[in-house]
This record gives structure tokens, C-alpha cells and sequence, in this order.
């Protein structure tokens, strides 16, 4: 595989690759320590502001929610201890656990419910809430119970209360419940040790060690990778297709690389609906040719291309809408496409050059590089804007928090058409499950037709891991939480 490294990260990317071994030679001592890729170590309230990678993490380490993700992405209990499902999926019982907040208060039944009205509001800028909309009303039903009342059914739903923007966390003093606590924290490092369990007997509670604690430290990629190459760290997390080429530069052993098997949605979003790209028909001849094989082949020979949007069925139902060129040779599929920009160049003298945005990375190079040699095959220019700059496409690199159709659709409408839009507000509304099935398989066509979406394949999420954490594993929402690495919490 050839990846063209920029110059400047060049001598960087040498220091790393020196500081690499070929075997993880790691001690099963001391605390455990973390690089988590993206943003700062900020704790802050969800519905008010965007979160990085690395604040979700200390936000699902140190504010669990009513569940929580385990290590192999199911559902465990947070503080809710149990629960059940009643009125035909219409009722959802929690029985909250004896909990405490960061001060030492306990957590009661009433604070958890003004947390998760705050986080559902229509003023919220939590970016699940949109996905909550048939959450109709959650009370107190005693001290220790709570209700959430839906209007509409959602079998889905405690995927979504795992996630970390649904965590119960308070501002004054901030924090949550744990299952850790912030023993220090500064913007890029934050120490963070197990909350001991209250439910259970002293006698039953092992005496912290130092093995139990977590040294988080938010870096970029670049970094994170030469920590564990030298042996400094136990675990680099959240890592994508932004930094992957710089794995290819070290020799940090097979076994210790990791490749979450995520779902979700990895393709360009087409931002701009006019021009060139107002027909359906020109968006659906650029995502038939585009070589989507040498694209992830680029990165990873056993990264699968996706066609689709929907991955599988899920609630949707019917089967996933493939494209109406799917059959069709793929010199044909170019051919077509050529056809479409010498029309358009008949009446538009002149090259046609196309915009994407992308994020800074040596991976969104690649991607860029190799997305633009498949358009030029077309007879199309790519020139590369920032990720914030107006666009034609837009690079959308999203894990899916639950395992419904409608996240996958409305999150890959970033534009779409009128028809497109109205079905999936349908599906949302539908009263049944087996009517939103119904308007979800609608939606999926109708979106299908429109050619918003343009996919490529699933995402990439890699990990480095030292084999001292046994507990870590991959994981379809590439969620790998800090109370699950090392050993089974006492």
C-alpha cells in the first residue's frame, strides 16, 4: 500500500517509526493509561455544547447514564439498576440504584429527571435529540423509580440512553456518578480512579491500587502514537480514518492494532443540489462510477465498499434499496458518467471542478487523492476546501449511536429532496412499528432515488491496545469504555 505523507509530518512520522517495537513488552503494572484522539479533556453539558471524542470519554467514564455501554457494546446497568418494558414498548420502568453525585450527595429521582428533560428539550443542542422525539414525558413516579413515556414505540431506545450525551450530569459541581471519579484534571490529562460500589459489603470490596486507575490524556493522533510506540501508554482510542496512514509508518505489532467492526455511515454528502449536481440522475452517475474498491483499498485491504445506505434490514420493512445501477458493468457506469459531463460541457465551456470539504488529516489526503483520481476518470476536477467552507460534497464519517433505519436516513439527508424529507418525517410520526416499517422502506427509496448520499464504505475505527487489557473489545459502536479494560471492576 503507498500513502503520500505531506512533508512536514514527514520527520515526524520517522521519530515515530524509531520509537516503535515490534512486540508489546508492557508490564501488568501501575495505572492505566490513555491517549483518546480529538478535542480536550473539557467537561461540559451536552445539550449546550458539542462534545470532542476525548470530553465523551470522560464524560461516559465519570456521568453514566440510566445504562451504559459495556466492553463489547451491550447494554449493562448505570444507574439504573433494572428496569422493564411495559404497555407494548409504550412505558419504559427504571429503579434507580443507590448512587452518589462527584460531592458526595446521592443522586435522587428527581434530579435524574430534570437532567433528561434538559437533555431532550426542543432548545437542546444535544445531537441525539432529535432521535428522542417520541420520548412524550418522563416523571418520578418515587424517589428511587423513574417513566419515560413514549407516544410512539422505540425497542432502540436504551442504546440511545447509553450513549454519553445521555450520561446524568450536573454542572456545580460537575460531574456524575462514575463509575469514576476526576481525581485531578487539567485541559490535556485527567487521573481518574474507580467509585467504590455502595451496594456492596465492605468485606466484599477490594483496597484500590494504583492498576485500578485510568490516566487520560487528550492528544492528536500523531502523538498518541508515538506515546504507545514507546511503550508509555496502554491504549490509543478513537482513532479514524483521518490518522490511519500513520500506523502504516510503524511497525507496532499486528496484535496490537485493532479494527472495530463499526456500522454507521461513511460517504460525501452532496451539499450543493444546483449546477451540475441539481439533476438526480448526475449524482447517481458519479456515485456508479466512483471506484469505491481502490478507494478503501487505499487504507485497508479487508475494509469493505458499501453501495448502500442501510447496511441491513434493521426496522425498516423491506430490504435495503440498492441502486438501480447496481447491475451494470462498471465501464458502462463510467461511460454513462462521461456522457453526463460532456453535456454539461457543451453548454458550460471550460474544466468542471467540483468542491470537497475535509478535515485536516494525512488520511482525508489520501481519501482526497484517491476520490479525485476516480472524478477525473470522469472528466471532473476535485479541488479540496476546508471542512468548514462552502462545499459541493462533504466528507460525513458518522458511528451510529442505535440500530435504526432512520438514523442511518435522516442522517445521510444532509441535503435531500422534498419527497425525500416528507418520508422520513413519516416514518418518524408513524404510530406502529409495523407502519414505520412501512414508511421507513419508503424513505430508503425515496432517498435512494435522490442521490443525496453518496456511500463508500462503513467507518473506520481503530484502536492500539496492549495486551495487558484484556477486557478491551472490538465492537459495532466502536465504544470501548474505561471501566472495561483491564480487569473485571471488584
Amino acid at each position: 500500500m503507498t500513502v503520500r505523507i505531506p512533508p512536514l509530518a514527514r520527520a515526524g512520522l520517522l521519530a515515530t517509526a524509531l520509537l516503535t517495537t515490534a512486540c508489546d513488552k508492557r508490564r501488568d503494572a501501575g495505572s492505566v493509561v490513555v491517549s483518546a484522539i480529538g478535542g480536550t479533556l473539557s467537561i461540559g453539558d451536552p445539550s449546550r455544547t458539542p462534545q470532542g471524542y476525548a470530553a465523551r470519554v470522560v464524560m461516559d467514564a465519570t456521568a453514566q447514564g440510566l445504562v451504559r455501554f459495556d466492553a463489547s457494546g451491550q447494554i449493562e446497568p448505570g444507574i439504573a439498576e433494572r428496569w422493564i418494558v411495559i404497555d407494548d414498548g409504550m412505558s419504559y420502568i427504571f429503579r434507580l440504584r443507590d448512587a452518589e453525585w462527584s460531592n458526595g450527595e446521592p443522586v435522587t429521582a428527581a434530579q435524574v429527571v430534570a437532567v433528561l428533560r434538559r437533555q431532550i428539550a426542543p432548545h437542546s443542542r444535544n445531537p441525539l435529540a432529535p432521535f428522542l422525539s417520541a420520548i412524550d414525558e418522563i416523571v418520578e413516579m418515587t424517589p428511587e423509580v423513574i417513566e419515560v413515556r413514549l407516544s410512539r414505540p422505540r425497542p432502540d431506545l436504551l442504546k440511545l440512553f447509553a450513549q454519553p450525551e445521555l450520561a446524568i450530569f450536573r454542572a456545580r459541581p460537575a460531574g456524575g456518578s462514575g463509575p469514576m471519579r476526576v481525581v485531578s484534571m487539567t485541559r490535556d490529562v485527567a487521573l481518574l480512579r474507580p467509585v467504590v460500589d455502595m451496594t456492596r459489603s465492605p468485606d466484599d470490596v477490594a483496597d484500590p491500587t494504583p492498576e485500578d486507575d485510568v490516566r487520560l490524556i487528550g492528544e492528536r493522533a500523531a502523538r498518541a502514537i508515538a506515546r504507545f510506540a514507546a511503550g508509555n501508554s496502554d491504549l490509543v482510542t478513537g482513532g479514524t480514518i483521518l490518522d490511519w496512514p500513520l500506523i502504516a509508518t510503524t511497525t507496532i505489532a499486528p496484535v496490537n492494532r485493532k479494527v472495530d467492526p463499526a456500522v454507521g455511515l461513511f460517504g460525501l454528502a452532496v451539499t450543493n443540489r444546483s449546477g451540475f449536481l441539481a439533476d438526480a440522475r448526475t449524482r447517481a452517475a458519479i456515485s456508479a462510477a466512483l471506484d469505491r474498491q481502490a478507494i478503501v483499498s487505499a487504507f485497508l485491504p479487508e475494509w469493505l465498499p458499501a453501495t448502500q445506505i442501510l447496511p441491513e434490514q434493521l426496522d425498516s420493512g423491506a430490504e435495503p434499496t440498492a441502486p438501480d445501477w447496481i447491475a451494470t458493468p462498471q465501464d458502462d457506469r463510467l461511460q454513462a458518467a462521461r456522457a453526463l459531463v460532456g453535456a454539461w460541457r457543451s453548454t458550460h465551456p471550460g474544466p468542471l471542478t467540483l468542491r470537497i470539504a475535509l478535515p485536516d488529516g494525512s488520511g482525508a489526503t489520501t481519501l482526497y487523492g484517491m476520490i479525485g483520481r476516480s472524478l477525473a476518470t470522469m472528466g471532473i476536477q476535485l479541488q479540496r476546501v476546508r471542512a468548514d467552507e462552502d462545499a459541493d460534497f462533504r466528507l460525513l464519517d458518522a458511528v451510529a449511536p442505535y440500530d435504526s433505519a432512520r438514523w442511518y436516513l435522516a442522517t445521510a439527508c444532509a441535503p435531500c429532496g422534498e419527497e425525500a424529507m416528507a418520508a422520513i418525517a413519516a416514518a418518524r410520526e408513524a404510530p406502529d412499528m409495523t407502519t414505520r416499517g412501512q414508511r421507513l422502506a419508503e424513505a430508503d427509496v425515496a432517498l435512494a432515488a435522490d442521490a443525496a448520499f453518496i456511500p463508500i464504505a462503513r467507518p473506520l475505527r481503530w484502536s492500539l491496545v496492549a495486551v495487558r487489557l484484556r477486557q478491551w473489545e472490538p465492537n459495532a459502536r466502536a465504544w470501548h469504555p474505561l471501566n472495561h479494560l483491564r480487569a473485571v471492576p471488584n
